[in-house]
């Protein structure tokens, strides 16, 4: 197998190399982690649970209800009346409220209205808003709501982890710079090192003069205190990325001190679909979020303008002792109760400042929408232009070290000749391990471009 440079460095300088390859935690088996087990992911579950809740909750104003009284009076060894009902009210989609109850009373000085048969007395019918509630009531609004909030759960839920997705690849790109710009410094103190101990050794032989050993040392000194911040940095960023480490129980993954990133550099290029993107944003979880809440106030709007109309609400029951005269009973013929109520404001002043607060709502929230979709279209611009321009920075600062490592290495052939100096071979030197690092933070902020450009499109881990 081919021995890279680094290799042949580390055996140069008397380091051993062990024996064993370090695991490395590819960036898409970290996603794939972060996406299952991360208590953020975990509580982005949670609100399709909260939507399906609610729903349930607002299909409660729909259940059957039973009820029953019981009313008696007893004074002077007389009883003045003895007065139970029992029955169903059945609640429906449509607004019309079914009806049964079944009423037995008796007693010396029980109201003539309340007289009935002494084996009881049936009833079963109907109520209807014919003005106010006819299209929309209270009831029905509560659950259109809800269903409408069940949905927006879903976007809720998408956003929170679209941002988990962008607040993890941050983090991993970051633990791989870092990791890249370590191993890249401790490749510069080896080499300073190994030119130390040659400067060192040619002074003893009186080729060098003293004062280049102090170059040598200088330059040793000062890639060892960059190493350290290297060190340090790279320990702040694996201590981030472990927030987003998590196992199947919940519990938080200790990383493994031998575990490495994936390389900033791969062959596989990204590729991002600048008009797909462009389709994409338009279904942005923030839209979908304002597009819902338009649709609940626009709930609210129709619920307030029902109340302008004149509340008329009409009841109508059979009557009957046993249940088999129930098929017999004719509509308004005999043996039936019915009512009507209606009633209205005279100037409508609370409902028609309900109404208008409502639209006003509904075109404030619309505006905010509005707004919102230009910002998200700009941003998304802004990224696919710095996604663009990223690229080109790559590609030029790539030729650039390139050609700063020759001159690196014609100088190193010119001071091995006597025609140059260890300085200009240290200035050289430093140069091509600043363009990289410089390189690395390129190459580690398109990683981080890429996914903030799908996160401005709406666009996460899927």
């Amino acid at each position: 197998m081919k021995r890279t440079l680094f290799t042949l460095l580390l055996i140069a300088s008397g380091l051993s190399l062990q024996a064993q390859v370090p695991d490395t935690l590819s960036f898409d088996t970290y996603l794939e982690w972060v996406n299952a087990y991360h208590p953020l992911s975990a509580q982005a579950d949670i609100m399709l649970t909260m939507g399906e809740m609610e729903v349930h909750t607002a299909r409660g104003g729909f259940d059957p209800l039973l009820y029953g009284n019981l009313d008696k009076k007893s004074y002077d060894e007389k009883t003045y009346y003895d007065k139970r009902e029992a029955g169903i009210s059945i609640p429906t989609w449509a607004g019309i409220e079914l009806n049964g109850s079944f009423e037995q009373n008796s007693g010396q000085y029980l109201n003539p209205e309340n007289s009935v048969p002494s084996g009881g007395l049936l009833s079963a019918g109907a109520s209807v808003n014919l003005g106010q509630g006819l299209i929309l009531d209270d009831r029905r609004a509560g659950l259109r709501k809800a269903q409408i909030y069940q949905q927006s759960t879903e976007s809720e839920r998408k956003s929170m982890l679209n941002e988990l997705y962008l607040q993890a690849t941050d983090a991993y790109w970051n633990w791989s710079l870092a990791y890249e710009n370590r191993s890249l410094l401790i490749e510069g103190v080896i080499l300073a090192k190994m030119r130390f101990q040659g400067v060192k050794t040619s002074y003893e032989q009186g080729d060098f003069p003293a004062i280049d050993t102090v170059e040598a040392a200088s330059q040793l000194l000062n890639r060892e205190y960059n190493l350290q911040k290297a060190e340090n940095e790279l320990f702040i960023r694996t201590q981030n990325l472990k927030n987003f480490l998590w196992d199947e129980s919940g519990n938080p993954i200790a990383l493994n001190q031998e575990t490495i990133p994936e390389k900033l550099y791969t062959e596989q290029a990204l590729i991002l679909n600048e008009e797909e993107l462009r389709v994409l944003v338009g279904d942005h979880p923030e839209l979908m979020l304002a597009d819902y809440e338009l649709a609940s106030l626009n709930v609210d709007r129709r619920l307030k303008a029902q109340q302008i109309i004149p509340v008329v609400k009409l009841k109508y029951n059979f009557l009957t002792e046993n249940l088999n005269q129930f098929d017999q009973a004719g509509f308004f013929e005999n043996n039936y109760k019915w009512g009507l109520t209606v009633y209205t404001p005279l100037m409508w002043r609370k409902a028609r400042g309900g109404m208008r607060l409502a639209e006003a709502k509904i075109d404030f929230k619309q505006n905010s929408r509005d707004l919102k979709e230009l910002q998200l279209r700009t941003k998304l611009e802004n990224e696919l232009n710095g996604w663009s321009a990223l690229n080109s920075q790559i590609n030029t600062y790539t030729r650039n070290v390139a050609a700063l490592e020759m001159l690196l290495q014609g100088e190193i052939r010119k001071f091995e000749i006597g025609e140059s100096s260890l300085f200009l071979v240290n200035s050289r030197e430093v140069s091509v391990f600043s363009s990289k690092i410089t390189l690395n933070e390129l190459l580690s902020k398109r990683k981080v471009s890429f996914a903030k450009t799908r996160f401005a499109a709406g666009v996460g881990f899927d």
